[in-house]
């Protein structure tokens, strides 16, 4: 586990009182933008972000839902914020030449700043060209890593050589890696960085809007709208329905477990949307069954106060911040083992259950045992909602500033 330094243990002579900290990301993220917002009104954070590309808050094809995607939260608002212009031939996320920003030599070298804080991957040409200015630099280098795990998400064996030989040369550039969770925390370690250059940021989101939207849900309403009985046990897939999400777990793991009256809601689309439909007719649960569709993230706190327990069930899932939206909104989670936020937010029993991937009886046997108890149901939402207390981003702000002021001290 990351080491956590008090505020008592850090010596005060090395502190300072306001520290500058340029943000590099490679688009504005739904999830990341309203902690962004919460930074810059820190008192001891003069922050600025820089963006590679502004798709997200542009309408842009998103490959995993299959359409075009323009969140309906705002994005931009409140931090500050340059778009660094892209001068790729090719422009576009997930290629290492999609991003070339070169602007970010000069920023980075003439902005006297004490950290930048780099969030785009080692997989883009502007990561390199970020993490040179910062080297040549006075300023200290961050890099935020999500990563739980060194398996490929294909399984290929090759990149998993490569990785356990490319991550601890790339993460032993920065003077602090920084990560969302303790599963993070304990690969890096794996990865002989040492425990005092890892600092754990807890992957939080605007745990008040989330509250304050949910607050004001009429259940009954959405149910009606969904075609659903006030009184039904509701089972939540919220994703994009693609491969190593395992999407058919869930639906496999509802129709063995029959429970009279319970009802399996997909939020989201993708690929695998077409055979789920199939599938649920060949399981004879089609008429349990309802696909809504992509739903834009404003709407998203109406999906999950509306449900009872939502189903992250992926393969691959460095953190899976549904299950804090979920949580926020009073739903209980279960969650595969191979989730971060698994390991971190699930108590099995308390506020959810934690089955190991592909085990779709072990998900079934929660299924029987539990949508039947709606006040089981009700005691899970409430204890998850407690949970998110101190999972928060006073945390992950508390977290980062701490790791600025050891990093930044004195050398």
């Amino acid at each position: 586990m990351a080491k956590t330094v008090s505020k008592t243990d850090r010596p005060r002579q090395f502190m300072k009182e306001k520290y500058r900290v340029l943000f590099i990301a490679s688009h504005p993220v739904q999830y990341q933008s309203p902690i962004f917002r919460l930074m810059a009104q820190h008192p001891r954070l003069d922050m600025e972000v820089a963006y590679c590309s502004l798709q997200g808050a542009e309408a842009g094809h998103d490959a995993g839902f299959g359409m075009e995607v323009k969140w309906d939260v705002p994005l931009l608002d409140g931090h500050p914020w340059k778009e660094v212009p892209n001068k790729s031939p090719a422009p576009r996320l997930g290629s290492f030449w999609g991003l070339m920003n070169p602007g970010l030599w000069r920023l980075i070298r003439r902005g006297k700043f004490d950290a930048v804080v780099i969030f785009t991957g080692y997989r883009y040409a502007s990561f390199w060209i970020a993490v040179a200015a910062v080297k040549t630099s006075r300023s200290a280098l961050f890099l935020a890593s999500d990563a739980s795990e060194i398996r490929a998400l294909d399984q290929s064996r090759w990149k998993a050589t490569v990785k356990r030989w490319l991550w601890p040369w790339i993460f032993g550039l920065a003077d602090m890696v920084i990560v969302p969770s303790s599963r993070s925390v304990k690969m890096m370690r794996s990865l002989d960085v040492p425990a005092s250059g890892v600092a754990l940021t807890p992957y939080a989101v605007n745990n008040d809007w989330w509250l304050a939207q949910a607050e004001g849900v009429d259940r009954r309403e959405v149910r009606r709208e969904w075609k659903i009985a006030e009184d039904a046990a509701v089972v939540l897939f919220c994703g994009k329905m693609q491969a190593w999400k395992r999407p058919q777990d869930v639906l496999r793991a509802f129709a063995r477990a029959n429970v009279p009256g319970a009802q399996l809601v997909y939020v989201g689309t993708g690929p695998l949307r077409a055979e789920l439909e199939a599938e649920a007719r060949e399981l004879g649960v089609s008429e349990q069954v309802h696909f809504l569709g992509f739903v834009n993230q404003s709407q998203l706190p109406r999906v999950y106060r509306s449900a009872d327990l939502l189903v992250l069930p992926s393969e691959y899932e460095a953190f899976g911040v549904v299950v804090n939206e979920a949580m926020l909104c009073g739903c209980a989670v279960a969650a595969s083992d191979r989730a971060g936020a698994a390991h971190d937010l699930i108590e099995t029993g308390r506020t959810g259950f934690v089955f190991p991937c592909g085990d779709t009886e072990a998900l079934a046997g929660f299924l029987r045992e539990t949508l039947p108890r709606k006040e089981r149901l009700r005691e899970m939402g409430q204890a998850a909602r407690q949970r998110m207390e101190t999972w928060s981003p006073r945390e992950n702000i508390e977290g980062l500033l701490g790791a600025i002021e050891i990093a930044c001290r004195p050398r």
